[in-house]
């Protein structure tokens, strides 16, 4: 080990935080899993139920929603609790999401198990918004883009075996070749919570120092507000006003989807939705326009909303999970559909049962898709192992912006439908979406000292872009195919490298010269 390396877990005080560390990546490895697992179920239950791709996407909104309504709620019982109490609180409510699939599979009703999935991420939700930043400070803070790389590669070993564990149970057989995937789906999701409840116990006797980190922008300082003309200078209150408006109307979204399953389950028309919906939607929007306006020029220096390269963190959060959501929920969709044809030969020999014949073609099976979502998980692992190496000789913000539109490239070569070259590309997206989430994470949360815990329960909030996006790109999969559906995640990548690139001036960090954020100048 180098001696850089040696320095990566070594705390300002000396302290070796090698174990603790370790013990906190295990979490990435547990919802790494469980999300593994939830990409393969929209293709079960398509199959099961009989559901279009944009109704099998219920069980993402099930998901994400779970992030929703528990990512503050997490962020405030971190700053209550501390790492550790948050951190057992979020695996304890894993595990009653876990136990609650045993009954589901006897209740046999959508709702049941869309009900388990929303429990599971509630708990997920804590583990994320503590364990991420939690991993940024365990260490010098010029090393935190690494470490919190290096702890998502465990993540992307969770999503590598979730999706062998779902093919297994979701799309078993018995011997006359009848599904009984409706029968074992509970069996991996007991497991996880029988691993969670022990995983509980170790964190509850395993040393979990509460860290500060260094509040760089002194968010925590009193006696200095709006009289402050020297913090106020520090703001660009046009740009803060912007940013607010657009998660306002991110927000008003996703109230809009929730009303619409509402109105859904009333057995209102389409016509009636389409109206009621626009019409919330835009009054929505212009509320928080002429609200936020006043609360814009107010803001103070010590409000983290005051911070342009937090607030465009939440929205590239937002846009990374939404395209991530979308890509992978339909990876299996695309490999039996949009895949070239095969040799018929294939069809044959102890591989056979991962193909199947459609006419006179030969496409991938479902099992054989769900195996090769494993394979895309590879990729993303590669990335994220690769991409923590890259992070220590690069500044994170150019590597999430080359990163970013190198995606934009990608998801127009599938758009394109260019065959086999299309194919690869999808996998190939797995590995540059890699350190997206994470990267986005520690440059949302630079320099915010303890108000990192809040700021983390706001950019894990904005997970809900995986709830909302992958309904539309089911929907223009529905009506065209699913190589058109990538004009979804296209425009989400935009919107990341963007952010990337104005990253610089919304920290007000010089990356050139590695200079800290300005400080507060005397009155």
């Amino acid at each position: 080990m180098t001696a850089n390396e040696k320095r990566l877990f070594v705390s300002d005080d000396g302290k070796n935080l090698v174990f603790t560390f370790c013990i906190t990546s295990s979490l990435f490895l547990l919802w790494g899993f469980c999300n593994g697992m939830i990409d393969v179920m929209d293709k079960h239950f398509q199959e099961e139920l009989h559901l279009t791709l944009s109704q099998s996407a219920w069980v993402q909104f099930a998901h994400y929603l779970g992030y929703f309504l528990m990512s503050l709620p997490a962020g405030w019982l971190a700053i209550k609790l501390g790492y550790k109490g948050g951190i057992i609180a979020g695996l304890l409510l894993v595990a009653c999401g876990g136990f609650w699939f045993v009954p589901a599979t006897h209740i046999a009703a959508f709702w049941a198990f869309l009900l388990g999935v929303c429990l599971i991420a509630s708990g997920l939700t804590f583990l994320e918004t503590i364990a991420n930043p939690y991993t940024t400070v365990l260490g010098p803070k010029e090393f935190a883009a690494t470490r919190i790389n290096m702890a998502q590669s465990c993540n992307g070993v969770g999503w590598f075996f979730g999706p062998i564990a779902g093919a297994m149970f979701f799309y078993s057989k018995d011997s006359s070749g009848h599904s009984t995937g409706s029968q074992t789906l509970w069996i991996p999701y007991a497991g996880v919570a029988v691993v969670v409840v022990a995983l509980a116990a170790a964190f509850y006797f395993a040393p979990v120092p509460d860290i500060k980190t260094a509040d760089e922008y002194h968010i925590d300082e009193n006696g200095a507000g709006d009289s402050d003309p020297a913090a106020a200078r520090q703001i660009d209150r046009s740009l803060v006003y912007w940013l607010m408006l657009f998660n306002a109307a991110v927000l008003v979204g996703v109230f809009d989807m929730i009303l619409w399953v509402a109105l859904q389950t009333l057995g209102v028309d389409a016509w009636k939705m389409s109206v009621t919906l626009w019409t919330a939607g835009l009054a929505g929007v212009f509320a928080a326009a002429l609200i936020l306006l006043p609360v814009a020029r107010r803001i103070s220096h010590h409000s983290i909303w005051s911070h342009p390269h937090f607030s465009g963190a939440t929205l590239a959060q937002f846009f990374y999970v939404a395209a991530q959501a979308g890509i992978f929920s339909f990876l299996i969709n695309y490999m039996t559909s949009e895949v070239p044809s095969l040799p018929k030969s294939w069809t044959t020999g102890w591989l056979q049962s991962w193909f199947e014949m459609k006419g006179d073609i030969v496409h991938f099976s479902d099992k054989a898709a769900s195996n090769l979502a494993s394979l895309g998980f590879f990729c993303f692992l590669a990335g994220r192992v690769s991409g923590a190496a890259i992070l220590k000789k690069f500044s994170p913000h150019k590597v999430l912006g080359i990163y970013g539109f190198m995606n934009v490239l990608i998801c127009l070569l599938i758009f394109l439908k260019l065959g086999w070259v299309s194919v690869i590309c999808v996998f190939l997206s797995y590995f540059f979406m890699s350190i997206m989430f994470p990267t986005i994470f520690a440059l949302g949360i630079h320099g915010l000292g303890a108000r990192a815990k809040r700021a983390s329960g706001f950019i894990v909030m904005a997970i809900m872009g995986g709830a909302m996006l992958p309904k539309l790109m089911g929907h223009v999969a529905d009506v065209y195919d699913m190589s058109r559906g990538y004009i979804v995640p296209l425009f989400c990548f935009v919107l990341i490298g963007a952010y990337a690139l104005l990253w610089p001036s919304f920290s007000q960090t010089d990356p050139a010269t590695k200079a800290q954020p300005p400080q507060k100048l005397p009155a």
